[in-house]
């Protein structure tokens, strides 16, 4: 009987190894992090910010789409890169 536990013992631990070695090998898991998640999503909305307050430095953006873009960013929401509500659309 103590033969058949000990089987039984050296059979999990075998398992285990042989599971910790193919995650290991194994391709990487489909998601990051959460914390590098959440780093990535805050510089993103930084740097729309940044975009967004060149446009308006520049005049390529009126004030109201200047306020509606940074409540957005506010909200957590990227604004997209080019809007109808953009200054100097005017082609021709």
């Amino acid at each position: 009987m103590a033969s058949v536990i000990a089987t039984l013992i050296v059979l999990l631990v075998l398992i285990a190894l042989v599971y910790d070695i193919t995650r290991l090998f194994g391709c990487d898991e489909p998601r990051r992090p959460p914390l590098a998640r959440l780093r990535s999503r805050r510089a993103a909305l930084e740097a729309a910010e940044l975009r967004v307050v060149g446009l308006r430095l520049h005049h390529r953006l009126d004030v109201v789409a200047y306020q509606q873009r940074m409540s957005t960013l506010a909200h957590g929401r990227r604004t997209p890169a080019r809007s109808a509500s953009t200054a100097g659309d005017s082609h021709g």
